[in-house]
Protein backbone atom coordinates (compact mmCIF):
# COMPACT_ATOMS: atom_id res chain seq x y z
CA UNK A 1 0.00 0.00 0.00
CA UNK A 2 1.27 3.45 -0.91
CA UNK A 3 2.47 5.25 2.24
CA UNK A 4 0.65 8.47 1.30
CA UNK A 5 -2.65 6.63 0.85
CA UNK A 6 -2.11 4.80 4.15
CA UNK A 7 -1.51 8.10 5.94
CA UNK A 8 -4.56 9.77 4.45
CA UNK A 9 -6.87 6.85 5.20
CA UNK A 10 -5.46 6.50 8.73
CA UNK A 11 -6.16 10.18 9.46
CA UNK A 12 -9.69 9.71 8.14
CA UNK A 13 -10.27 6.67 10.36
CA UNK A 14 -8.71 8.39 13.40
CA UNK A 15 -11.03 11.40 13.07
CA UNK A 16 -14.09 9.23 12.34
CA UNK A 17 -13.92 7.51 15.71
CA UNK A 18 -12.48 10.51 17.57
CA UNK A 19 -15.76 12.27 16.77
CA UNK A 20 -17.84 9.41 18.17
CA UNK A 21 -15.69 8.84 21.24
CA UNK A 22 -15.63 12.55 22.13
CA UNK A 23 -19.38 12.81 22.81
CA UNK A 24 -20.75 9.29 23.20
CA UNK A 25 -18.94 8.26 26.39
CA UNK A 26 -19.70 11.32 28.53
CA UNK A 27 -23.16 12.16 27.18
CA UNK A 28 -24.99 10.35 30.00
CA UNK A 29 -23.09 12.33 32.64
CA UNK A 30 -23.86 15.62 30.86
CA UNK A 31 -27.54 14.77 30.54
CA UNK A 32 -27.79 13.87 34.21
CA UNK A 33 -26.22 17.20 35.15
CA UNK A 34 -28.91 19.14 33.26
CA UNK A 35 -31.75 17.22 34.90
CA UNK A 36 -32.47 14.30 32.57
CA UNK A 37 -34.04 11.23 34.18
CA UNK A 38 -32.69 7.75 33.52
CA UNK A 39 -35.49 7.14 31.03
CA UNK A 40 -34.65 10.34 29.16
CA UNK A 41 -30.97 9.37 29.04
CA UNK A 42 -31.95 5.96 27.65
CA UNK A 43 -34.21 7.60 25.06
CA UNK A 44 -31.36 9.89 24.02
CA UNK A 45 -29.02 6.95 23.41
CA UNK A 46 -31.88 5.25 21.57
CA UNK A 47 -31.48 7.87 18.84
CA UNK A 48 -28.11 6.32 17.98
CA UNK A 49 -29.74 2.90 17.66
CA UNK A 50 -32.55 4.24 15.48
CA UNK A 51 -29.97 5.83 13.21
CA UNK A 52 -28.13 2.50 13.03
CA UNK A 53 -31.33 0.95 11.67
CA UNK A 54 -32.00 3.76 9.17
CA UNK A 55 -28.44 4.30 7.89
CA UNK A 56 -28.24 1.13 5.74
CA UNK A 57 -31.20 2.42 3.72
CA UNK A 58 -29.44 5.71 3.09
CA UNK A 59 -26.12 4.10 2.19
CA UNK A 60 -27.53 1.18 0.20
CA UNK A 61 -30.28 2.94 -1.70
CA UNK A 62 -28.86 6.45 -2.14
CA UNK A 63 -25.15 6.94 -1.37
CA UNK A 64 -23.95 3.71 -3.01
CA UNK A 65 -26.01 4.36 -6.16
CA UNK A 66 -25.68 8.03 -6.95
CA UNK A 67 -22.77 9.79 -5.20
CA UNK A 68 -19.05 9.39 -4.56
CA UNK A 69 -18.51 8.09 -1.02
CA UNK A 70 -15.98 10.74 0.03
CA UNK A 71 -18.32 13.57 -1.05
CA UNK A 72 -21.30 12.14 0.81
CA UNK A 73 -19.13 11.65 3.87
CA UNK A 74 -17.84 15.21 3.66
CA UNK A 75 -21.35 16.66 3.40
CA UNK A 76 -22.70 14.52 6.26
CA UNK A 77 -19.85 15.38 8.62
CA UNK A 78 -20.07 19.13 8.00
CA UNK A 79 -23.84 19.10 8.41
CA UNK A 80 -23.61 16.81 11.43
CA UNK A 81 -20.98 18.97 13.08
CA UNK A 82 -23.21 22.03 12.79
CA UNK A 83 -26.22 20.14 14.19
CA UNK A 84 -24.18 18.72 17.08
CA UNK A 85 -22.79 22.14 17.99
CA UNK A 86 -26.31 23.55 18.14
CA UNK A 87 -27.44 20.58 20.26
CA UNK A 88 -24.68 21.25 22.80
CA UNK A 89 -26.49 24.31 24.18
CA UNK A 90 -29.91 22.68 24.41
CA UNK A 91 -31.31 21.60 27.78
CA UNK A 92 -34.94 20.83 26.92
CA UNK A 93 -35.33 17.06 26.70
CA UNK A 94 -37.57 16.93 23.64
CA UNK A 95 -35.48 19.35 21.59
CA UNK A 96 -32.15 17.77 22.54
CA UNK A 97 -33.34 14.22 21.83
CA UNK A 98 -34.73 15.30 18.46
CA UNK A 99 -31.54 17.19 17.66
CA UNK A 100 -29.38 14.19 18.50
CA UNK A 101 -31.59 12.01 16.31
CA UNK A 102 -30.86 14.33 13.39
CA UNK A 103 -27.17 14.29 14.26
CA UNK A 104 -27.00 10.48 14.50
CA UNK A 105 -28.76 10.20 11.15
CA UNK A 106 -25.84 12.15 9.67
CA UNK A 107 -23.11 10.27 11.54
CA UNK A 108 -24.08 6.59 11.41
CA UNK A 109 -23.99 6.28 7.59
CA UNK A 110 -20.38 7.51 7.63
CA UNK A 111 -19.29 4.32 9.40
CA UNK A 112 -19.99 2.38 6.21
CA UNK A 113 -18.64 5.17 4.01
CA UNK A 114 -15.18 5.28 5.64
CA UNK A 115 -14.93 1.55 5.03
CA UNK A 116 -16.01 1.98 1.40
CA UNK A 117 -13.35 4.66 0.86
CA UNK A 118 -10.70 2.47 2.50
CA UNK A 119 -11.51 -0.72 0.60
CA UNK A 120 -11.59 1.11 -2.73
CA UNK A 121 -8.05 2.44 -2.26
CA UNK A 122 -6.28 -0.73 -1.05
CA UNK A 123 -5.31 -3.87 -2.95
CA UNK A 124 -5.14 -6.45 -0.15
CA UNK A 125 -7.96 -5.77 2.35
CA UNK A 126 -7.13 -8.73 4.62
CA UNK A 127 -3.60 -7.47 5.18
CA UNK A 128 -4.03 -3.72 4.82
CA UNK A 129 -7.43 -2.80 6.27
CA UNK A 130 -6.63 -3.81 9.90
CA UNK A 131 -3.65 -1.42 9.83
CA UNK A 132 -6.01 1.39 8.87
CA UNK A 133 -8.93 0.38 11.11
CA UNK A 134 -6.80 0.31 14.25
CA UNK A 135 -6.43 4.09 13.93
CA UNK A 136 -10.16 4.35 14.58
CA UNK A 137 -9.72 2.71 17.97
CA UNK A 138 -6.75 5.00 18.63
CA UNK A 139 -8.96 7.97 17.75
CA UNK A 140 -11.59 6.87 20.28
CA UNK A 141 -8.87 6.50 22.93
CA UNK A 142 -7.42 9.92 22.07
CA UNK A 143 -10.83 11.55 22.57
CA UNK A 144 -11.11 10.12 26.08
CA UNK A 145 -7.57 11.13 26.98
CA UNK A 146 -8.15 14.67 25.67
CA UNK A 147 -11.25 15.11 27.83
CA UNK A 148 -9.34 13.85 30.86
CA UNK A 149 -6.49 16.26 30.09
CA UNK A 150 -8.96 19.15 29.94
CA UNK A 151 -10.47 17.97 33.22
CA UNK A 152 -7.12 17.86 35.02
CA UNK A 153 -5.72 21.11 33.64
CA UNK A 154 -8.64 23.44 32.89
CA UNK A 155 -12.14 22.30 33.82
CA UNK A 156 -12.79 19.69 36.55
CA UNK A 157 -16.45 19.44 35.50
CA UNK A 158 -15.84 18.96 31.78
CA UNK A 159 -17.62 15.57 31.66
CA UNK A 160 -20.77 17.19 33.03
CA UNK A 161 -20.55 20.05 30.54
CA UNK A 162 -21.45 20.36 26.87
CA UNK A 163 -17.79 20.86 25.90
CA UNK A 164 -17.28 17.24 24.72
CA UNK A 165 -20.20 17.73 22.32
CA UNK A 166 -18.58 20.87 20.96
CA UNK A 167 -15.21 19.13 20.62
CA UNK A 168 -16.91 16.37 18.63
CA UNK A 169 -18.71 18.97 16.51
CA UNK A 170 -15.47 20.75 15.65
CA UNK A 171 -13.76 17.45 14.79
CA UNK A 172 -16.73 16.44 12.64
CA UNK A 173 -16.56 19.65 10.60
CA UNK A 174 -12.78 19.21 10.23
CA UNK A 175 -13.27 15.64 9.01
CA UNK A 176 -16.00 16.84 6.65
CA UNK A 177 -13.71 19.24 4.86
CA UNK A 178 -10.87 16.73 4.95
CA UNK A 179 -13.14 14.13 3.31
CA UNK A 180 -13.49 16.27 0.18
CA UNK A 181 -9.71 15.95 -0.33
CA UNK A 182 -9.71 12.13 -0.23
CA UNK A 183 -9.21 10.05 -3.40
CA UNK A 184 -12.35 9.50 -5.43
CA UNK A 185 -14.53 6.53 -4.48
CA UNK A 186 -17.34 6.26 -7.06
CA UNK A 187 -20.73 4.79 -6.08
CA UNK A 188 -20.44 1.00 -5.96
CA UNK A 189 -23.95 0.27 -7.19
CA UNK A 190 -24.34 2.95 -9.84
CA UNK A 191 -27.11 1.97 -12.25
CA UNK A 192 -28.22 -1.01 -10.16
CA UNK A 193 -31.63 -1.47 -8.58
CA UNK A 194 -31.40 -2.11 -4.85
CA UNK A 195 -34.46 -3.37 -2.97
CA UNK A 196 -35.48 -2.68 0.60
CA UNK A 197 -35.26 -6.40 1.31
CA UNK A 198 -31.67 -6.48 0.13
CA UNK A 199 -30.75 -3.57 2.41
CA UNK A 200 -32.42 -5.28 5.37
CA UNK A 201 -30.56 -8.50 4.67
CA UNK A 202 -33.73 -10.50 3.99
CA UNK A 203 -31.74 -12.98 1.89
CA UNK A 204 -29.88 -13.97 5.05
CA UNK A 205 -33.12 -15.24 6.59
CA UNK A 206 -32.67 -18.50 4.73
CA UNK A 207 -29.76 -19.22 7.07
CA UNK A 208 -32.26 -19.26 9.93
CA UNK A 209 -33.34 -22.73 8.79
CA UNK A 210 -30.29 -24.01 10.64
CA UNK A 211 -31.06 -24.24 14.35
CA UNK A 212 -27.63 -23.13 15.55
CA UNK A 213 -27.67 -20.03 13.36
CA UNK A 214 -31.13 -19.14 14.69
CA UNK A 215 -29.82 -19.55 18.24
CA UNK A 216 -26.86 -17.34 17.38
CA UNK A 217 -29.12 -14.61 15.97
CA UNK A 218 -31.49 -14.73 18.95
CA UNK A 219 -28.65 -14.62 21.49
CA UNK A 220 -26.94 -11.82 19.54
CA UNK A 221 -30.14 -9.80 19.84
CA UNK A 222 -30.54 -10.54 23.54
CA UNK A 223 -26.91 -10.02 24.60
CA UNK A 224 -26.97 -6.59 22.91
CA UNK A 225 -29.62 -5.47 25.40
CA UNK A 226 -27.35 -5.45 28.51
CA UNK A 227 -24.58 -3.92 26.37
CA UNK A 228 -26.59 -0.69 26.22
CA UNK A 229 -26.34 -0.29 30.01
CA UNK A 230 -22.58 0.17 29.70
CA UNK A 231 -22.64 2.70 26.88
CA UNK A 232 -25.31 4.90 28.48
CA UNK A 233 -24.52 4.67 32.20
CA UNK A 234 -20.95 3.52 32.91
CA UNK A 235 -19.61 7.07 32.76
CA UNK A 236 -22.33 8.55 35.04
CA UNK A 237 -21.81 5.61 37.44
CA UNK A 238 -18.07 6.10 37.76
CA UNK A 239 -18.48 9.87 38.11
CA UNK A 240 -21.11 9.36 40.83
CA UNK A 241 -18.62 7.21 42.74
CA UNK A 242 -16.16 10.10 42.62
CA UNK A 243 -13.60 8.61 40.22
CA UNK A 244 -11.38 11.21 38.54
CA UNK A 245 -10.54 11.30 34.83
CA UNK A 246 -13.29 8.83 33.97
CA UNK A 247 -13.29 9.42 30.19
CA UNK A 248 -9.57 8.71 29.96
CA UNK A 249 -9.80 5.66 32.23
CA UNK A 250 -12.69 4.25 30.23
CA UNK A 251 -10.48 4.42 27.14
CA UNK A 252 -8.52 1.56 28.71
CA UNK A 253 -11.37 -0.60 27.43
CA UNK A 254 -10.47 0.29 23.85
CA UNK A 255 -6.79 -0.32 24.63
CA UNK A 256 -7.65 -3.84 25.78
CA UNK A 257 -9.72 -4.27 22.63
CA UNK A 258 -6.62 -3.75 20.49
CA UNK A 259 -4.68 -6.28 22.55
CA UNK A 260 -7.36 -8.96 22.41
CA UNK A 261 -7.85 -8.34 18.69
CA UNK A 262 -4.23 -9.40 18.16
CA UNK A 263 -4.86 -12.58 20.21
CA UNK A 264 -8.15 -13.46 18.48
CA UNK A 265 -6.66 -15.96 15.97
CA UNK A 266 -5.10 -17.95 18.82
CA UNK A 267 -8.30 -17.99 20.87
CA UNK A 268 -10.42 -19.04 17.89
CA UNK A 269 -8.06 -21.87 17.06
CA UNK A 270 -7.77 -23.00 20.68
CA UNK A 271 -11.37 -22.60 21.84
CA UNK A 272 -13.44 -22.87 18.69
CA UNK A 273 -16.42 -20.74 17.76
CA UNK A 274 -18.87 -21.71 20.50
CA UNK A 275 -16.49 -21.34 23.43
CA UNK A 276 -15.09 -18.05 22.11
CA UNK A 277 -18.59 -16.62 21.72
CA UNK A 278 -19.54 -17.92 25.17
CA UNK A 279 -16.48 -16.34 26.80
CA UNK A 280 -17.50 -13.02 25.26
CA UNK A 281 -21.02 -13.32 26.64
CA UNK A 282 -19.85 -14.38 30.09
CA UNK A 283 -17.47 -11.41 30.14
CA UNK A 284 -20.55 -9.16 30.30
CA UNK A 285 -21.79 -11.11 33.32
CA UNK A 286 -18.45 -10.69 35.08
CA UNK A 287 -18.12 -7.02 34.11
CA UNK A 288 -21.48 -6.06 35.58
CA UNK A 289 -20.85 -8.14 38.70
CA UNK A 290 -17.59 -6.19 39.15
CA UNK A 291 -19.45 -2.89 38.75
CA UNK A 292 -22.12 -4.00 41.25
CA UNK A 293 -19.55 -4.90 43.93
CA UNK A 294 -16.69 -2.48 43.20
CA UNK A 295 -15.97 0.80 45.00
CA UNK A 296 -13.25 3.44 45.22
CA UNK A 297 -11.84 1.80 48.35
CA UNK A 298 -10.41 -1.68 48.68
CA UNK A 299 -12.37 -2.96 45.70
CA UNK A 300 -11.43 -0.25 43.21
CA UNK A 301 -9.55 -2.90 41.22
CA UNK A 302 -12.91 -4.45 40.33
CA UNK A 303 -13.93 -1.24 38.57
CA UNK A 304 -10.73 -1.16 36.54
CA UNK A 305 -11.08 -4.83 35.61
CA UNK A 306 -14.66 -4.13 34.55
CA UNK A 307 -13.39 -1.45 32.18
CA UNK A 308 -10.56 -3.61 30.86
CA UNK A 309 -12.99 -6.45 30.12
CA UNK A 310 -14.30 -4.40 27.19
CA UNK A 311 -11.80 -6.11 24.90
CA UNK A 312 -13.17 -9.54 25.82
CA UNK A 313 -16.80 -8.40 25.83
CA UNK A 314 -16.61 -6.86 22.37
CA UNK A 315 -13.98 -8.88 20.49
CA UNK A 316 -14.92 -12.35 21.68
CA UNK A 317 -18.61 -12.06 20.88
CA UNK A 318 -19.14 -9.37 18.25
CA UNK A 319 -15.97 -9.85 16.21
CA UNK A 320 -16.19 -13.63 16.43
CA UNK A 321 -19.86 -13.33 15.49
CA UNK A 322 -18.97 -11.38 12.36
CA UNK A 323 -16.43 -14.03 11.44
CA UNK A 324 -18.94 -16.82 12.11
CA UNK A 325 -21.51 -15.17 9.84
CA UNK A 326 -18.89 -14.63 7.13
CA UNK A 327 -18.09 -18.35 7.12
CA UNK A 328 -21.70 -19.58 7.38
CA UNK A 329 -23.15 -17.40 4.62
CA UNK A 330 -22.65 -18.27 0.94
CA UNK A 331 -20.62 -15.65 -0.90
CA UNK A 332 -23.62 -14.25 -2.77
CA UNK A 333 -25.46 -13.32 0.45
CA UNK A 334 -22.47 -12.63 2.71
CA UNK A 335 -22.89 -8.83 2.68
CA UNK A 336 -26.62 -9.24 3.25
CA UNK A 337 -25.99 -11.53 6.23
CA UNK A 338 -23.54 -9.08 7.83
CA UNK A 339 -26.04 -6.27 7.37
CA UNK A 340 -28.74 -8.39 8.97
CA UNK A 341 -26.62 -9.13 12.05
CA UNK A 342 -25.65 -5.46 12.36
CA UNK A 343 -29.33 -4.52 12.23
CA UNK A 344 -30.17 -7.10 14.91
CA UNK A 345 -27.36 -6.12 17.30
CA UNK A 346 -26.53 -2.42 16.90
CA UNK A 347 -30.06 -1.45 15.92
CA UNK A 348 -32.80 -3.58 17.49
CA UNK A 349 -30.89 -5.16 20.39
CA UNK A 350 -29.13 -2.07 21.66
CA UNK A 351 -32.24 -0.01 20.98
CA UNK A 352 -34.25 -2.22 23.32
CA UNK A 353 -31.34 -2.06 25.76
CA UNK A 354 -31.31 1.74 25.76
CA UNK A 355 -34.99 1.82 26.64
CA UNK A 356 -34.65 -0.86 29.33
CA UNK A 357 -31.53 0.70 30.86
CA UNK A 358 -33.26 4.04 31.30
CA UNK A 359 -36.27 2.43 32.93
CA UNK A 360 -34.10 0.37 35.29
CA UNK A 361 -32.10 3.43 36.37
CA UNK A 362 -35.31 5.34 37.07
CA UNK A 363 -36.66 2.36 39.01
CA UNK A 364 -33.66 2.37 41.35
CA UNK A 365 -33.41 6.14 41.80
CA UNK A 366 -34.76 7.90 44.89
CA UNK A 367 -34.51 11.66 44.60
CA UNK A 368 -31.05 12.20 43.14
CA UNK A 369 -29.54 9.01 44.59
CA UNK A 370 -29.12 5.97 42.37
CA UNK A 371 -28.74 2.45 43.72
CA UNK A 372 -25.98 1.51 41.29
CA UNK A 373 -25.46 -1.87 42.93
CA UNK A 374 -28.97 -3.02 42.02
CA UNK A 375 -28.85 -1.27 38.64
CA UNK A 376 -25.81 -3.32 37.55
CA UNK A 377 -27.20 -6.62 38.86
CA UNK A 378 -30.07 -6.39 36.34
CA UNK A 379 -27.93 -6.60 33.16
CA UNK A 380 -25.63 -9.04 34.97
CA UNK A 381 -28.43 -11.55 35.54
CA UNK A 382 -29.89 -10.87 32.09
CA UNK A 383 -26.54 -11.63 30.41
CA UNK A 384 -26.13 -14.76 32.56
CA UNK A 385 -29.50 -16.14 31.39
CA UNK A 386 -28.67 -15.43 27.74
CA UNK A 387 -25.28 -17.13 28.18
CA UNK A 388 -26.94 -20.21 29.63
CA UNK A 389 -29.41 -20.42 26.75
CA UNK A 390 -26.58 -20.09 24.24
CA UNK A 391 -24.44 -22.71 25.99
CA UNK A 392 -27.27 -25.25 25.98
CA UNK A 393 -28.76 -24.59 22.55
CA UNK A 394 -25.89 -23.64 20.21
CA UNK A 395 -24.20 -26.42 18.27
CA UNK A 396 -21.31 -26.02 15.86
CA UNK A 397 -18.94 -28.46 14.21
CA UNK A 398 -15.60 -28.23 15.96
CA UNK A 399 -13.56 -28.59 12.78
CA UNK A 400 -14.94 -25.33 11.41
CA UNK A 401 -13.17 -23.34 14.12
CA UNK A 402 -9.65 -23.88 12.89
CA UNK A 403 -10.48 -22.39 9.51
CA UNK A 404 -11.62 -19.08 10.88
CA UNK A 405 -9.48 -16.00 10.64
CA UNK A 406 -9.88 -13.00 12.92
CA UNK A 407 -10.83 -9.78 11.20
CA UNK A 408 -11.43 -6.39 12.80
CA UNK A 409 -14.82 -5.10 13.75
CA UNK A 410 -15.83 -2.13 11.67
CA UNK A 411 -18.79 -0.67 13.53
CA UNK A 412 -18.26 0.02 17.21
CA UNK A 413 -15.31 0.19 19.52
Amino acid sequence: MDSKIYLRLSVMMFLEFFVWGAWFVTLGTHLGSIGFSGGQVGNTYLMNNIAAIVSPFFVGMIADRYFASQKVMGFLHVLGGIVLYLCADLSTAGLLILGLLVYNLTYMPTLALVNAVSFHQIKDPDAEFPKIRVWGTIGWIAAGLLITLIQSQFNPNVEKSALPLKIAAAASILLGFYSFTLPNTPPRNAGKEVSVGEVLGVKALRLMKETSFSVFVLCSLLISIPLAFYYAFANPFLNDLGMKGVAGKMSMGQMSEVGFMILMPWFLKSLGVKKTLLVGMLAWVVRYAFFATGNLGSFVWLLYLGILLHGVCFDFFFVTGQIYVDKKAPKEIRASAQGFIALITYGVGQGLGSILAGRVVDGFTIGTTKDWRMIWWIPCVFAAVVSLVFALAFREKQEAAGSLKAEPAVEKV
